[in-house]
């Protein structure tokens, strides 16, 4: 495909998107952790042209499917028409691939695919990989991440794009690094590197029970190493933007929904002392309770066990206060009880999450900025990434959750370019209950992340 906008209604690069362009240039393997919203894709985009120039040859970007077309074809549409481009979905992959075109652009899974059909890379002039998001590939022993580990090697350019690299710690940064430069810079070795970076802790009733925790002073040195490599620009300091202030928002659950969550947890806690439960079910024990605690959870039948709504109310309660609103859910039954009080309440409404094609998100996106839409209702793993909503102030979280990427991303949404008044982050917790304790790991996680971003800027 080709653009139809003129270049002399492309406007230049910001001089931070410069920094990155000319580094882009000069470095053949990039860890590009710069803030959402920072104008990353345009800044790799005008690498990739430069190569054009210099190379010819071809590009492949994985990114995820939700911003395939929103945020890098559209971006070459109105920055770099000389650029041709073809979008692989996975019902045309293969016409796709055998379109002659400069950028492929295809979804973090199809790495599987084109593994198995290397014949549509190998012997094409293809130069440059780029994953934008690429903590989808931060565990080493997933299906994508084995097979990723495969395809880099067919590319002598390579960048990883991500403003969240170790949402959960060092270890998440071993396989992303390996993908750019084969183990140079953190070793060869998965098991070496968290020996040498992280020390476990027993966190469960036997020792199989272990969290690998950051060792002191290691955050400091990895970012030594990765340094060359590296490059990373900060939200605020490139742009002019009014703050964004976060809040948790506490409540007291009624006294039957109290007996509910007490006797649910009780019993957690037995299961837990009896020993002999793995890591998975403990999991899926403390994610019961985070939906007991919700006022809801789902019995052995998958049913939805209602036990009360007053979390959804206060979560209506506080977007009715304001004009217009992001709110996330973490399950479908939180999406259920909230569109039935937003219904109730008369409230305009669009719902994004897994069942939402790019078309319905468009449209809901369109309708919100347009004002039409007070709320838009969205799961984080389908909001988090190619959305801008700066017409709403203010992101609201129904519940806490674990994934500090999801967090940060989502809650970029409406604070990004573009914003022009105050915003705000509620996260709604029930006081006495995990709630508390998930909102605590959450910001623990965020506050190690950001010690690492802060030591690469």
């Amino acid at each position: 495909m080709h653009s139809m906008f003129k270049s002399d209604s492309i406007p230049e690069l910001f001089s931070h998107q410069d920094e990155t362009k000319q580094f882009g240039i000069l470095t053949p393997r990039v860890f590009d952790t710069s803030d959402a919203g920072t104008g990353k894709t345009r800044a790799w985009l005008e690498v990739l042209v430069q190569r054009k120039k210099l190379l010819g040859g071809k590009a492949l970007i994985f990114a995820p499917k939700t911003i395939l077309k929103s945020a890098w074809a559209d971006d070459i549409l109105k920055f770099t028409p000389e650029l041709t481009y073809a979008i692989a979905y996975a019902n045309n992959r293969r016409a796709a691939f055998e379109a002659d075109v400069d950028v492929y652009i295809t979804n973090h899974d199809a790495v599987k695919w084109l593994v198995k059909n290397k014949d549509l890379i190998e012997g094409h002039g293809f130069h440059t990989i780029i994953i934008d998001e690429s903590t989808a590939f931060k565990h080493r022993a997933s299906q994508r991440s084995a097979a990723m580990a495969k395809l880099v090697k067919l590319f002598d350019y390579r960048t990883n794009l991500t403003g969240t690299p170790n949402p959960n710690g060092l270890l998440d940064l071993w396989h992303q690094v390996f993908l750019l430069d084969d183990g140079e810079h953190l070793g060869d070795s998965y098991w070496r590197f968290r020996a040498s970076v992280c020390e476990p802790k027993q966190v469960g009733p036997s020792p199989q029970h272990v969290r690998w925790d950051d060792k002191a002073g290691m955050v400091e040195a990895v970012a030594g190493l990765l340094e060359d490599i590296s490059i990373r620009h900060v939200f605020e300091e490139c742009v002019d933007i009014p703050p964004n202030y976060t809040y948790e928002i506490n409540f007291d659950l009624s006294p039957k929904h109290r007996r509910a969550y007490d006797i649910l947890k009780e019993h957690a806690i037995l299961e837990l002392k009896e020993g002999g439960i793995s890591a998975f079910n403990a999991g899926v024990l403390a994610n019961k309770l985070l939906q007991m605690a919700s006022g809801a959870v789902y019995d052995d039948e998958g049913t939805v066990q209602l036990y009360d709504t007053a979390r959804y109310e206060l979560v209506l309660d506080l977007a009715e206060q304001r004009e217009q609103c992001v709110i996330a859910f973490n399950w479908t039954h939180q999406r259920d009880l909230l569109i039935k009080l937003a219904d109730d309440r008369g409230f305009t409404y669009g719902v994004i999450d897994g069942g939402a094609s790019d078309k319905q998100r468009e449209k809901v996106v369109t309708q919100f900025q347009a004002g039409f839409l007070k709320i838009i209702f969205a799961h984080p793993a389908s909001g988090a990434h190619g959305l801008t909503l700066t017409r709403g102030t203010t992101t609201i979280w129904a519940s806490p959750t674990y994934n500090a990427e999801h967090w940060i991303q989502f809650n970029k949404r409406i604070y990004r370019i573009g914003q022009t008044r105050k915003t705000e982050t509620l996260l709604v917790t029930a006081n006495d209950t995990i709630d508390t304790e998930v909102a605590l790991r959450l910001m623990g996680k965020v506050e190690r992340m950001t010690d690492l971003l802060e030591m690469l800027t």
